[in-house]
């Protein structure tokens, strides 16, 4: 049988202000039925906009060469896709060809149900009645995990958990029997017990539904888990390609070799945390903490006369001066709860949370407010923290201004250029705008913000989690420098256990509110007790074919226990 799509010479180039900017650079590949080929490369690396030439989703900005033969399922139609015109298009996209986009908030329409979105892609590419129509999503809904569909399908997108909102946009994707589906970071912002579950239904559309899966990501866990087939892509060109075994068991290029070097993996940190351990100075176990939670809990009032949410119930922990604690958990643990408590940007309902000697629970902001700037933050996403009418100088000096320690930028510029070479960002960069900066280099900027005021606890919240692996390898290095060099302690909050191990000195495991463990990165992912951190551990994937079959057994094995 005839491969799904052929991709011979692909180039695709951009026009913009500064020139022509060439994404894709004669790239050939192909897909069989039924296969995954994972596409894999840093950010800029063109292996998106090779994703949506598949489609015919680029811009108008864009011009491309070459050919993209899309083979529909049955074989009796073959089109190029760089040739069709935009009716054409609507014809192949949904039958022949779908997508599954990196964010699935941003591709559901909020204003209607999913029931009425999924009968939209149906009755446009056929003779359905509604009834007809409704049957059929409810149907997909189903084999895609969603629980009552017949219920659920009346469901707008708010109503949905993140991974719901993934299986519902699979679902879409599906819903027309296609011979393929791209499918662009489909994990990316899930947590790690989430994304086995899509990786799972994934496998599942490959053997049931005998799709063909393009799998666009930089995650090269979720590539050893998933794929058949993995190509390598940089600067636009394809560098390698092989099959999972073989080019995670010997990589031909140096690219590759890099990319995989920076994957982080468990049990890297227990050297570290062991050095900074013995490097600490005599007592320092039983100098006062810096954060002190007994029997913390966060409850949010209800609504409407309904009850109360307890986000945190009765968690009790520990942060010395110097000390990196990691707080791990799944979305709705209550982790980023407890951030913004440390900070005083939520009220504590109960126990006691003690930040640099001030009760929380019943503090007043007038007393606190002289503390907020011994406390330094670090957000998620670096993109939408920096005001982007601002320079990254401006960005940086905010903190130094709010807090009267200069009277303007100007005045704090020489600062913000030490602290700009401290996070191994040029001075120049100060004269830019954030949009002017890659990913890696927006959270360095991030990170010379939240140490302007060479605050003693730093709270990063999820600070690597968008970012590439080469990339976020470099950021955690320069983390692990900066605490070295500057002291702070750190709440560091994330749902990778990875990259968790290789900073923190300890690792508070998290589970719906409660404190499930704690201890060590040794004792915590080395020989953990609880059965939550079992299955988060078992949950995480690895950059090894092999062993990620032994893990995804492992965890069907820890979720049948229950």
């Amino acid at each position: 049988m005839s491969d799904v799509v052929t991709i011979t010479d692909l180039g695709v180039s951009f026009a913009t202000d500064a020139g022509v900017v060439r994404a894709v650079d004669g790239v050939s590949l192909s897909v069989a039925p039924g296969e995954v080929l994972a596409i894999v490369g840093e950010s800029g690396s063109g292996k998106t906009v090779t994703a949506k030439a598949i489609l015919g989703l680029l811009p108008e900005t864009a011009t491309a060469r070459g050919a993209v033969l899309l083979t529909s399922k049955d074989g009796k139609s073959e089109n190029n896709v760089i040739a069709l015109s935009r009716q054409q298009l609507r014809k192949v996209r949904g039958t022949d060809v779908s997508m599954v986009f990196q964010e699935p908030s941003t591709s559901l329409n909020p204003v209607y149900t999913v029931g009425w979105q999924i009968m939209e892609g149906i009755r446009a590419h056929g003779e359905f009645s509604r009834a007809e129509a409704k049957a059929k999503a409810i149907e997909i809904l189903g084999r895609v995990g969603i629980p009552e569909p017949e219920v659920r399908v009346n469901y707008y997108p708010h109503q949905f958990s993140g991974g719901q909102k993934q299986r519902v946009v699979i679902a879409m994707a599906l819903v027309l029997d296609p011979g393929l589906i791209v499918a662009d970071e489909p994990t990316t912002a899930l947590d790690v017990t989430v994304q086995a579950e899509i990786l799972d239904l994934l496998r599942r559309c490959r053997d049931e539904f005998g799709t063909a899966i393009v799998l666009i990501t930089h995650n090269m866990g979720v590539v050893a888990d998933l794929a058949d087939r993995v190509v390598v892509m940089y600067q636009g060109k394809v560098v390698e390609e092989a099959d999972a075994q073989t080019l995670f068991s010997s990589p031909k290029d140096e690219y590759t070799r890099k990319l995989l070097a920076a994957v982080p993996h468990v049990g890297q940190g227990i050297v570290r945390a062991t050095e900074r351990l013995e490097a600490r100075a005599p007592g320092w176990a039983e100098v006062e903490p810096i954060v002190r939670a007994q029997d913390l809990r966060i409850e949010y009032p209800g609504r409407l006369g309904r009850g109360g949410f307890t986000a945190v119930d009765g968690v009790s922990f520990d942060i010395r001066p110097g000390e990196v604690l990691g707080l791990v958990g799944e979305s709705g643990s209550g982790k980023t709860t407890i951030g913004r408590a440390i900070g005083g940007l939520t009220r504590v309902t109960g126990g006691s949370l003690s930040v640099l000697g001030h009760e929380m629970n019943g503090f007043r902001e007038r007393r606190f407010k002289k503390l907020r700037s011994d406390i330094g933050f670090v957000f998620q996403d670096p993109a939408s923290s920096f005001n982007p009418l601002l320079t990254i100088a401006e960005c940086v000096a905010e903190p130094l201004i709010v807090h009267g320690r200069a009277s303007s930028p100007s005045t704090a510029r020489s600062r913000v250029d030490d602290l700009l070479e401290a996070v191994q960002l040029p001075r120049a960069y100060g004269d830019r705008y954030p949009h002017e900066l890659s990913g890696g280099q927006r959270q360095r900027a991030s990170l010379a913000r939240s140490l302007a005021l060479e605050p003693t606890l730093l709270i990063a919240d999820e600070p690597t989690s968008a970012l590439d692996v080469s990339v976020q390898a470099r950021v955690l290095e320069l983390f692990a420098e900066l605490q070295r060099e500057f002291g702070f302690a750190a709440l560091f909050i994330s749902h990778d256990l990875a990259v968790v191990d290789i900073l923190a000195d300890r690792i508070a495991v998290l589970y719906k509110g409660k404190l499930v463990e704690e201890g060590t990165g040794s004792e915590v992912l080395g020989n953990p007790q609880d059965p939550y951190t079992q299955r988060l551990l078992a949950s995480l994937p690895v950059p090894d074919p092999a062993e990620q079959a032994d893990r995804r057994e492992e965890l069907r094995r820890l979720r049948t226990a229950g």
